[in-house]
């Protein structure tokens, strides 16, 4: 049996440039997989592995394997340098539904456990969105899923800021009602 994946965070975290290559070796596809379906564009999936390798070589020390496994890890670094991407990219539109899609199989590719629950509930979530007008899903998942500000949402949409405000606070009070009348 080769080394274990903890063994080879471990020496990266010392600086042993042989456990980043096998720690790289053994993962990249995972990396590389994970990061495609998210940016949906292999060059770029190229460079979102090589900065999630990156990041993992440099958080290494604080790797504790009571917190979680490995692959786990590694794919959450993954994903967030991969939502990094997505957030920087303005030349391209945010379709809601896609942004879903795209989240739900990051997790999914995070977790190979992915408990029914957690499907349902995005199934929830989907629904719910597809309630809503196509301004309000997008600026409800812009912000809630990735993280952006009203700002950035206003930018990105070419709308005034006024306009992203009001579209997040909508969403959001018509996602509350529907989820409060389903949960009653």
């Amino acid at each position: 049996m080769g080394v274990s994946d903890e063994a080879l965070v471990a020496g990266m975290a010392t600086g042993d440039a042989q456990a980043a290559a096998g720690f790289v070796r053994r993962f990249q596809a995972r990396v590389y997989g994970l990061a495609l379906s998210i940016v949906g564009v292999p060059a770029t999936a190229e460079d979102v592995a090589q900065e999630a390798f990156v990041r993992a070589w440099r958080f290494a020390g604080g790797y504790d394997p009571r917190r979680g496994a490995v692959v786990p890890w590694l794919l959450a670094i993954a994903r967030n340098a991969a939502i990094d991407v997505v957030r920087m990219r303005r030349d391209q539109p945010y379709q809601p539904e896609v942004l879903v899609a795209l989240l739900g199989a990051a997790e999914a590719a995070g977790h190979a456990q992915w408990a029914a629950d957690e499907v349902a509930d995005a199934d929830r979530i989907r629904v719910a969105l597809a309630a809503l007008s196509r301004e309000q899903a997008t600026a409800v998942v812009l912000a809630i899923f990735y993280g952006l500000t009203a700002k950035e949402i206003a930018e990105r949409e070419g709308v005034p800021l006024g306009t992203a405000k009001t579209r997040i606070r909508l969403g959001m009070a018509r996602l509350r009602e529907h989820f409060e009348v389903r949960d009653e």
